[in-house]
């Protein structure tokens, strides 16, 4: 990023000097600050009006001017470098003084300011500096939580984010608001929510917005998994499984998309799958780069299906006479529970799409793994035909919840099957995409309805269809052997 954050703290003190007007950073970006971790969003206070001052930082600095609440004296100034985004907002006092405003914040770690003039020394009613050190999280006041239930959200993202532990009187506010959770937006519960999935430790930030009685009240459909017990190979309830995928997820994440270090694949399950796939990291890493809605990630999406992945498995228990535990469509049952709580936290049409998909879908790579014989190049067609994007998600998907089903009594073998036929799958997308995955169309629908002299129809979709597989397959590979193949599929589908 072009702009250091003393240096925009240089030009705001620079523009305020002649007006002899306070301005201050706060929140967040002093937190940040102080522990020495990059900023991508400065928040100011001042008690004059904030769109002078706003406008001439954006004209100066070539950044886009936006004001985001007229009633509430909020103008923001978006600072661009290529694909990097720093926000500065401005926001008028709210209340009487500085302190009041910190006070009223949400958690002591977040009350602090620091004036913008030399010597920019900590303003610290609350505490923050002092919570920081001692890593704890305290909500400010007894009231904190309950003025604005969203941050009870916020504290468990916060106390994963900055390791801490959220102090106990802080956890019996957290409890005591996260019912009046039905008074926030869902779209800010998305928000905060979708933070938790792609901060630190996913996995365990659900488990602690459970304890503190926030899942019942944002996820409410995965309270009915606790308790639910699968017969062998699993090795947990089906509530554990989940979390146990969404652990598994993260290590397989780090290891094969995200900045890869030597030492970091520790044991031989990671080891393993680094050998098999490694190689396709970049590819990887280019994939889930391509977010489906703004501000909100792939790896988000990925740990939302974890959660609801057998989210359905409890309506759909039922018990053999030898005791075997099975659960029967759970998987399309599922994928219509998660695209339903989609909607409602009011993700994109793509993201419930690549949800719903994924999670009908994700038993797909454990078929294919159980197969004696590797997927087939028809087997690999249809796969990708029928999960398009949602295929590469899959295989860290089915890995992370082979891994999560066996846990510590994980067989090498089935691991290596399941690894195979990743590696298969991947190869052919990124590698043989043409021949078999995606191959050029050789007939046009006119063309099979004169070779076949069939009127417009389903008919011609059938047998353009049977001319891309066996593309796939390898048997077809010009106009002319796709019109002899025509023919003998006209004569099979007339027999059938």
């Amino acid at each position: 990023m072009k702009w250091a954050v003393d240096e925009l703290l240089a030009a705001v003190a620079k523009r305020t000097a002649a007006t002899r007007q306070p301005v201050y950073l706060v929140g967040g970006a002093v937190r940040d600050r102080v522990l020495g971790k990059p900023i991508h969003d400065l928040d100011f206070v001042m008690t004059s009006p904030t769109r002078p001052l706003a406008k001439r930082l954006a004209d100066e600095l070539g950044g886009g001017l936006y004001v985001m609440d007229v009633e509430r004296d909020i103008t923001r100034v978006v600072l661009m470098d290529g694909d990097e985004r720093l926000v500065l907002d401005f926001s008028a006092l709210r209340a009487p003084d500085l302190e009041a405003d910190l006070r009223a914040r949400d958690y002591t770690v977040n009350a602090m300011a620091m004036d913008v003039r030399p010597p920019q020394t900590v303003i610290d009613p609350c505490g923050g500096l002092e919570d920081l050190r001692e890593k704890r999280l305290r909500a400010c006041g007894p009231t904190s939580l309950s003025d604005d239930p969203a941050r009870v959200l916020r504290g468990v993202r916060l106390a994963l984010s900055l390791s801490a532990r959220i102090e106990p009187q802080t956890q019996a506010w957290m409890r005591a608001a996260a019912p009046l959770l039905s008074r926030v937006s869902m779209e800010r519960q998305r928000d905060e929510l979708f933070k938790m999935l792609e901060g630190p430790h996913p996995a365990t930030a659900m488990e602690v917005a459970d304890q503190m009685g926030i899942l019942r009240q944002v996820l409410p459909e995965l309270e009915a998994m606790k308790g639910v017990t699968q017969s062998a190979p699993h090795v947990h309830d089906v509530w554990m499984h989940t979390l146990e995928v969404m652990k598994r997820l993260e290590q397989l994440w780090g290891v094969l998309v995200g900045d890869f270090r030597e030492g970091s694949a520790e044991g031989l399950v990671l080891a393993t799958a680094v050998t098999w796939l490694g190689r396709f990291r970049e590819q990887f890493a280019a994939h889930f780069s391509a977010a489906l809605a703004t501000d909100r990630s792939i790896r988000g999406l990925m740990m939302l299906a974890a959660l609801y992945h057998d989210v359905s498995k409890p309506v759909s228990r039922s018990v053999e006479e030898s005791g075997r535990i099975r659960f029967f469509e759970h998987d399309d049952r599922g994928a219509e529970v998660a695209a339903q709580r989609a909607r409602a936290l009011a993700l994109s049409g793509d993201e419930v799409s690549r949800l719903q998909t994924l999670i009908a879908g994700h038993m797909r790579v454990h078929h294919l793994a159980d197969q004696p014989e590797p997927p087939t190049r028809r087997a690999i067609y249809r796969y990708f035909k029928a999960l398009g994007a949602a295929g590469i998600d899959l295989c860290l998907f089915s890995l992370a919840d082979t891994w999560a089903t066996y846990s510590h009594t994980l067989p090498q073998e089935q691991w290596l099957a399941e690894l195979r036929v990743c590696r298969a799958l991947l190869e052919a997308r990124w590698e043989q995409t043409e021949a078999v995955v995606q191959p050029p169309r050789l007939v046009s629908g006119g063309e099979v309805m004169r070779e076949l002299k069939l009127k417009a129809g389903p008919a011609v979709g059938r047998a353009l269809e049977a001319v891309r597989e066996a593309q796939a397959e390898g048997l077809v590979t010009t106009l002319e052997e796709a019109l002899v193949f025509l023919r003998g599929w006209r004569d099979d589908e007339t027999e059938g």
